[in-house]
């Protein structure tokens, strides 16, 4: 987050107990044309969460209620601004999990993890945030409340309450969340590989999903990355993780070991690490990266098919490498392709120097995005800093998007940094 102060307006925040007073606090907002920016736990890194003076902070951290956890249908009730990990250890008490783990779990909420169309650790297990929502209970700007609708599922309608995931706060304000969640597996079996080179790595990820196995978590670094991790590994390090009931568990372990027969395997260890340092690579240590003065520090997580990655891959790398150092790890895999999750450093002379060193990183990627046929995102978001693209990738459904975001907000008072909306989104 970017918060601006300054200028003869002041930013008022307000932080509702009920949603009477939210649906209260949108209604006059509308009616007065004042700005509204929803916020939950500030994890983002996107620039989503700009607020100005004469705009107002909607914080959700009042609504912090778990309000049902339903054992029996596997259903969990929650209020947007429950914390991500207080919910899943409450739910690991009583023998389940969500299975939703970002990075940024300790500090991340609920409405933010759905507004963000987030994607966690174990997505090719459990899904990503959009498979976890069942329904949604949102505040319209008009100050309307559209409960959550009854599941499984239903073919009345299109799914409406998607359009919410993933809308950064431009359509309105989550209140609730009716998420699917799992019991926790009997088993968890784990191990690392080390492969010659990358191609190598990612037939062997792309042999495994296609097979039908799921595992927990499946991650290949380059050789760069590989050597960040301070693995054994002399190549490109794989951690897979599986899980389930022990026969399951173990049925899937064998699959894995079989598509990474031509790799060496470095047993449990490196997994057991990856499961240690989960959460290490947080919003907090990345920024600590930038104390010294002309220093600069991002991630940037695309995704693209199988076929297309290793093309990608070198292109992005060739980018970052002119200003600096450029890591990638390949994850949240599926059946057609996977993310690329890069993270880029350098410095410069000064900052000036380095604001523009670190522009040309961004404009760079997302140029090989283009070229390569992948998303600019697959995880994070648009916010401020991918809005000069999403036009670009959206093509036409830009006007789409146009067209409901204004239908169901008239008068322009949700949050403007949405989906690129501060921006002018290229063509």
């Amino acid at each position: 987050m970017r918060a601006r102060a300054g200028g003869d307006q002041a930013v008022e925040a307000v932080r509702p107990a009920s949603y009477e007073e939210v649906a209260g606090l949108l209604r006059r907002c509308s009616e007065s044309g004042t700005v509204v920016v929803p916020i939950g736990g500030l994890s983002a890194v996107t620039g989503a969460v700009d607020v100005r003076p004469g705009q107002v902070v909607l914080d959700l951290g009042g609504l912090d209620r778990i309000l049902e956890v339903d054992q029996h249908n596997l259903l969990a009730r929650v209020q947007a601004g429950v914390n991500g990990l207080r919910l899943e250890e409450e739910l690991n008490r009583r023998g389940l999990t969500l299975g939703h783990f970002p990075s940024s779990l300790p500090v991340a909420t609920v409405g933010g993890l759905v507004s963000t169309r987030s994607s966690g650790q174990e997505s090719t297990f459990y899904g990503s945030i959009e498979d976890l929502v069942q329904g949604l209970t949102v505040c319209l700007p008009d100050g309307t409340v559209a409960e959550a609708r009854p599941g499984p599922r239903s073919a009345v309608g299109p799914a409406l309450h998607q359009l919410f995931i993933g809308a950064e706060g431009g359509l309105g304000v989550v209140l609730e969340a009716v998420l699917k969640v799992s019991r926790l597996p009997s088993a968890t079996l784990g191990r690392g590989y080390d492969f010659a080179d990358l191609e190598a790595g990612l037939e062997a990820m792309r042999e495994i999903v296609q097979l039908g196995v799921r595992p927990l978590v499946m991650r290949l670094y380059d050789r760069e990355d590989t050597a960040f991790q301070g693995s054994a590994a002399d190549g490109c390090l794989l951690v897979v993780g599986v899980a389930g009931e022990p026969a399951m568990a173990a049925a899937a372990r064998d699959v894995v070991a079989a598509g990474c027969a031509a790799a060496k395997d470095l047993g449990e260890e490196p997994f057991e690490r990856w499961r240690d340092r989960r959460f290490h690579l947080s919003r907090e240590r990345l920024l600590a990266s930038l104390e010294p003065p002309g220093s600069f520090v991002d991630t940037i997580e695309v995704a693209a098919a199988w076929n297309r990655l290793p093309g990608l891959h070198s292109a992005v790398k060739v980018v970052l490498a002119a200003d600096g150092i450029g890591l990638c790890h390949f994850s949240h895999a599926y059946p057609q392709g996977c993310c690329a999750y890069f993270t880029f450093a350098g410095s410069a002379s000064d900052e000036e120097a380095a604001e523009a060193a670190y522009e040309r990183c961004w404009k760079g990627t997302m140029e090989a995005c283009f070229e390569h046929a992948a998303t600019v995102s697959h995880h994070h978001g648009v916010g401020q800093v991918r809005a000069p693209w999403v036009g670009r990738e959206m093509g036409e459904w830009w006007q789409v998007w146009e067209r409901v975001r204004s239908g169901i907000d008239p008068k322009g008072v949700m949050n403007p940094n949405a989906l690129g909306r501060s921006g002018r989104p290229s063509s």
